[in-house]
């Protein structure tokens, strides 16, 4: 297999021309996917020249080309990292056996499933986002917009890749229904609940870039360890493309903290909605819902799914071959604790049963990190009266142990009725959204930004912050 892209119809680096039935049929795909890109992409943009980057390579050092680029033209295509000859599976019942190039049939309802909601969740955020370009707060947003939006669909045709090539039948219908489905809608929604969520401002669109690509950073990373070595070479170069999304959405918030700052010292009463800033509190707020949306995305803390996914070998822990020396984990127990009669009771769990919770664990941390740096934003600004918290594991959850229990944002149990009378200090209000909704008025002068926002601290690929990012 060539680290190099060919330049064929559907750009691929899986010699896709020696395979003439898979060609075909990814073929007639191609004119469904532009259709919906068309229907479902970024409303109002699809001639602009946008200056976007596109993968050349699957090699570490040079594998993106940066140059303007209409969004339907872009080369969606099929990218896998090269085969590691002799490679292993690495963990679960199947530790030490040769990697699968083919489909083990006793486990291929359970891959195809993983495949599909993986696959589900890259068209999901394009359509959250379409509108989003209208709105913009520069040239440079609306740019790192459409890349982030045009990678998905790449992300897309990634998934699709695999069910057309190994699943048959079942997976072309699979890879139809990719299509059909739509974020929001009641009769067809997508398949998990934070992909359903509206978004309707840029302070929502960097929550989501920073903490649930975030989740599909770990979601990615333990399917990069699969025994299915397709499934995990696919992965491997996604994660490269998924760096840039949480850039986007992390320096967005911290942006977005800085011109705050800047405004509460310019304001003596620190009210920065008077000088069209967002406020730290409202900030927190917005972080505390998408990541809770978030947390979600990783299922239920004591999961036989997961379980059976580790012992298959299909879907390891983050980092399972460098971060762990014992993979087979038939031992061992982790404990979580479960609401039960108002209480918090500690439960032991046997750690295949774990997976999910060893993984959301690690996501927690990756936030905490990202929390650091946006205080940092504030102790260097001078502000002492706040800080950025990452709320706990327990807050607003809608699947595992805590769905349909009430906890604050660092995780104390409270009842139904002080829920309800508090909740707004801790989630977005519809006076937040109606706020933040309405400063927002798009800026496409180059080198110009939004007056709620500071410029980044350099251009894309060495070029100037006041470079003509999309051609208007």
């Amino acid at each position: 297999m060539s680290t190099e892209v060919s330049n064929e119809k559907i750009p691929n680096n899986v010699n896709l021309s020696e395979d003439k039935r898979l060609q075909r049929a990814l073929e007639q795909w191609l004119p469904n996917y532009i259709d919906w890109w068309k229907e479902m992409g970024p409303e109002g943009f699809l001639n602009q020249d946008i200056y976007l980057r596109t993968a050349v390579s699957v090699e570490a050092d040079g594998w993106a080309h940066f140059d303007y680029v209409k969004m339907p033209d872009y080369r969606w295509g099929i990218f896998l990292e090269p085969a590691e000859a002799g490679r292993k599976v690495g963990f679960g019942d199947h530790a030490d056996e040769l990697a699968w190039q083919q489909v083990p049939g006793e486990y291929r309802n359970m891959l195809r499933r993983l495949i599909v909601t993986q696959g589900d969740t890259e068209p999901a955020s394009v359509e959250q986002q379409r509108n989003l370009g209208t709105t913009a707060p520069s040239l440079y947003d609306m740019r790192n917009l459409f890349q982030v939006n045009v990678e998905e669909g790449r992300h897309l045709w990634a998934m699709v890749y695999l069910l057309h090539s190994y699943f048959g039948r079942d997976g072309r219908e699979e890879a139809e229904a990719l299509l059909e489905r739509r974020s929001g809608n009641p009769d067809k929604p997508r398949i998990l609940g934070a992909f359903n969520a509206p978004m309707t401002d840029w302070l929502s669109f960097f929550m989501f870039t920073t903490v649930t690509d975030r989740d599909g950073k770990f979601q990615l990373l333990s399917l990069a360890e699969s025994g299915f070595d397709p499934l995990a070479r696919t992965c491997r170069f996604m994660l490269t493309e998924e760096a840039h999304h949480m850039f986007v959405g992390e320096t967005g918030v911290g942006r977005i903290i800085q011109r705050t700052a800047e405004l509460m010292k310019k304001n003596p009463s620190e009210d920065v909605t008077k000088e069209g800033g967002i406020p730290l509190d409202m900030i927190q707020r917005a972080f505390n819902y998408w990541l809770s949306l978030s947390y979600d995305l990783f299922g239920g803390e004591i999961s036989s799914n997961a379980a059976s996914y580790f012992a298959a070998g299909l879907k390891g822990r983050a980092y399972e071959m460098k971060k762990y020396e014992e993979h087979r984990v038939l031992d061992g127990d982790m404990k979580i604790d479960v609401p039960k009669d108002g209480k918090l009771i500690t439960e032991t769990v046997a750690l295949r049963n774990a997976m999910n919770e060893i993984l959301r664990d690690d996501y927690k941390e990756d936030n905490e990190r990202v929390v650091v740096r946006w205080n940092k934003v504030l102790e260097e600004e001078g502000i002492t009266n706040f800080r950025f918290q990452v709320p706990s594991k327990r807050f607003h959850r809608q699947v595992g142990v805590y769905a349909g229990h009430h906890f604050t944002p660092d995780g104390t149990p409270i009842s139904a009725e002080e829920w309800n009378r508090r909740k707004y200090e801790f989630l977005p209000s519809e006076a937040d959204l109606a706020y933040v909704k309405s400063i927002q008025s798009p800026v496409t002068t180059i080198g110009q930004f939004a007056h709620w926002i500071a410029p980044p601290k350099q251009g894309i690929k060495g070029r100037p912050v006041d470079f003509e990012y999309v051609r208007l």
